[in-house]
């Protein structure tokens, strides 16, 4: 294509995920309604993602509404829109976890073995997170049993061993996302009140899908964004709601280059990959009590198949298992087919369960790693977090607004982060836009009005009369 025309606004949105998506509904609420959003894909959500699988609606991505009951002193804002669109969820009680641990012969671990393997994890962590030294210093975990429990506590869920500004703010429970509209109805509902829809499905001309951006040029004046497919766009500001992990790749190309201190600040972010592997049965195996909903498998290597859930609480009679995975486990599992991944599986439910279990019918495995739209699942900070790093990540360059979970300094990593990041990005733009605003005003009051009055009549002693004339005409 050559010299395609561009299209032009004031503010263009790169991502339309629930950050994205909430500061374009910010911009509208303020009067700010020359926008548009691009997404990569092709439909809204980013890691808001579900899919048919077995019967009923699985989320690939993020699955649970975190914090949500006793213990906090405000609402969890992701929690007030599930109740408000009757979503449907069900509690999750991971604390019995550690008490279902099978070894590779198909038994559970004694409760006072598991018990002990458990505290010592937790004292270990502790010690590790305070930066002290017990009377035993800190070791690596080694027994198959203590590196299941070091999973749970440092990959699964973290609130095991260290105070997380969501369970402070928002109490401990938690709730699985059990509908078949799925976790990201809030995003379409976030943008459908502000959207134009059509028989309920978003129809605005401001919202361009299947949009992959790949050059950002910032000049004094504004920002050109040029896409895969050759589409460009011209806006005064841009905010950038991207994944860390597509911002360490080079999939979008800055020019000029990013500062130094942003490129770095980016670089020290770990990203997180968390893979769910669903896996569908002819029919039920495993323990249907309240308390096996979720059980581990001890092995050898740290984290193979480890994280077990029965869907059945969710989703009663589905014969739906899921089994997390994370980070290098992800990665291998994501490089090898489905079918060895299913092999494997199999493998490791037959040495919980004996050789009696029936072959999965079905397997799901997402792949966020090797998603160039995602690359990863969510960022992962130090445990004693640098504000200076913090404030770096989140910071503009320009006329370009850096927002996602990411740039949260309370919430990284959960889905209410992308949510607040996005109102506080879209709050600080519209601030800008009235900076530059009452600095235009004051430029022009400093041209037109002091000049011409005062400067011209003085120097070429130009008639009142004949000023105001000139005035006129120049304005």
């Amino acid at each position: 294509m050559e010299n395609p025309t561009p299209t032009k606004c004031s503010v263009l949105i790169v991502g339309a995920g629930i950050s994205g998506i909430t500061a374009a509904k910010q911009l509208a609420e303020n009067g700010v309604e020359d926008f548009v959003i691009v997404e990569a894909s092709d439909k809204i959500g980013g890691r808001l993602r579900k899919e048919d699988f077995g019967g009923v609606a699985v989320e690939l991505g993020a699955g649970w509404i975190a914090g949500v009951g006793v213990g906090g002193n405000k609402t969890n804002p992701l929690w007030e829109m599930a109740r408000q669109s009757n979503l449907h969820t069900c509690f999750s009680d991971y604390s019995n976890a550690r008490f279902n641990i099978y070894d590779n012969s198909g038994n559970i671990f004694p409760a006072e073995v598991a018990a002990e393997a458990y505290n010592k994890a937790v004292e270990s962590a502790v010690a590790k997170l305070n930066n002290k030294e017990s009377d035993e210093t800190p070791t690596s975990p080694k027994r198959p049993i203590d590196l299941a429990i070091d999973f749970m506590l440092h990959d699964f869920e973290m609130a095991e061993v260290e105070p997380i500004p969501t369970y402070v703010d928002f109490g401990d429970n938690e709730f699985l996302v059990a509908d078949k509209r799925g976790y990201e109805h809030l995003v379409y509902e976030l943008a459908k009140s502000f959207l134009s829809t059509s028989d309920a499905q978003i129809m605005d001309t401001r919202l361009k899908l299947n949009n992959v951006v790949r050059t950002m040029e910032q000049s004094r004046t504004g920002v050109v964004v040029t896409t895969e497919d050759d589409n460009v766009y011209e806006a005064k500001y841009a905010i950038l709601s991207v994944s860390i992990g597509v911002l360490q790749s080079n999939l979008i190309s800055f020019t000029p280059p990013l500062p130094r201190w942003k490129t770095e600040a980016i670089s020290n972010i770990d990203i997180m990959v968390y893979t769910k592997v669903f896996l569908k049965f002819p029919h039920r195996f495993w323990p249907s009590d309240s308390d096996k909903e979720f059980f581990m498998y001890a092995h050898q290597t740290r984290g193979y198949y480890t994280f077990w859930q029965s869907m059945e609480s969710a989703y009663p009679g589905s014969n739906i298992l899921v089994v997390t995975l994370t980070n290098v486990e992800s990665k291998r599992i994501e490089a090898q087919s489905d079918e060895e991944t299913k092999t494997e599986a199999m493998g490791v439910l037959r040495a919980m369960f004996g050789a009696h279990v029936p072959e999965a019918s079905d397997i799901l495995v997402p792949r966020w790693w090797n998603n160039r739209f995602q690359r990863g699942s969510y960022s992962f900070y130090p445990v004693h977090v640098d504000h200076h790093l913090l404030h770096c990540v989140k910071a503009p360059v320009g006329r370009i607004f850096f927002s996602g979970e990411h740039t949260s300094e309370k919430f990284n990593g959960y889905v209410h982060g992308g949510y607040y990041s996005g109102m506080d990005t879209s709050k600080a733009l519209i601030e800008e836009m009235k900076t530059e605003i009452a600095r235009e005003n004051e430029t022009q009051s400093f041209l037109f009005q002091p000049f011409l009055a005062l400067t011209l009549p003085q120097v070429f002693d130009i008639p009142t009369h004949l000023l105001h004339r000139l005035a006129k005409a120049i304005i």
